[in-house]
């Protein structure tokens, strides 16, 4: 199963001759190609698979699916307590 995180691309540039991005996935920053997405810009929210951006997000998407990944996280907490794990 793979978990797509959105993150935001902070630098664009070129490498090769592939445009690339670092993106932001909440403090841990990661580079990934952005080839495939040449509207892309700085600022914009994005899904990374295996390196490479698959889509643009709106800020309130990304920060939807952000919030539902923090709530899963908390439950997952939650759950461990109750088991005594």
């Amino acid at each position: 199963m793979c978990l797509a995180v959105p993150g935001k691309i902070v630098s664009i540039y070129t490498s090769g001759a592939m445009r690339m991005c670092k993106i932001d996935f909440g403090g841990v920053v990661r580079e990934a190609c952005i080839e495939t997405l040449p509207e892309a810009k700085v600022g914009d929210y994005t899904i990374i698979h295996a390196g490479f951006a698959l889509n643009i997000l709106s800020e309130e998407e990304a920060e939807a699916t952000l919030e539902a990944l923090r709530q899963i996280g908390a439950f997952e907490e939650e759950d461990q307590d109750l088991i005594g794990e």
